[in-house]
């Protein structure tokens, strides 16, 4: 079974994605926002376009056996991007690849951030585990896995002190207790 057709499609989504997270931080800005710790958004553009293309390489012939992986993977991918468009939707015009705020603002509990409070990191973190599956690719994996985590871990601490200081976010979402 060819895969080549995930490429395009994970191409078409991050540029979609792009225009739509320009769109809303224009928005935000003719509203009094402001981004914050743009460096970390280039981070994840470098990060997720290295991630591709490592994928492309690797996976050459892009051919995979059609098989109880293979279509778990498939399924598992349809579930996730339906998760990561509710996620959109669920912020809105306050969805956004950087971290875009406007102080005084108040923190959506809306759709899946009832439940926790970064969905869209965990959409991008299970992509980092189950593309790699998907496409037999165990190297890209290896290497990009971890440092996604990484990435991600000190964009969600960037994130939550913005959101702390901008936002009506301690109120919501005490911080966790350092005392022991």
């Amino acid at each position: 079974m060819s895969l080549f057709w995930i490429f395009p499609l994970l191409v078409g989504q991050r540029l979609l994605e792009l225009v739509i997270s320009r769109r809303n931080q224009r928005l935000i800005e003719a509203r009094g926002g402001r981004e914050f710790y743009p460096n970390t958004f280039l981070a994840i553009a470098f990060l997720h376009t290295l991630f591709i293309v490592s994928l492309l390489i690797e996976s050459v012939p892009w051919r995979v056996p059609a098989n109880a992986l293979t279509w778990c993977c498939l399924g598992a991918y349809v579930l996730l991007q339906g998760l990561r468009y509710w996620c959109m939707a669920s912020l809105g015009i306050w969805w956004n690849a950087r971290i875009v705020l406007l102080p005084g603002g108040e923190v959506s509990r809306k759709g899946p951030y009832r439940f926790m409070r970064h969905p869209n990191y965990l959409v991008v973190m299970l992509e980092f585990v189950l593309l790699p599956l998907l496409l037999r690719s165990p190297i890209t994996f290896a290497a990009y896995f971890p440092v996604n985590i990484l990435i991600l871990r000190h964009r969600i601490v960037l994130e939550e002190q913005a959101l702390r200081e901008q936002t009506d976010y301690s109120a919501k979402f005490p911080a966790p207790r350092t005392d022991g």
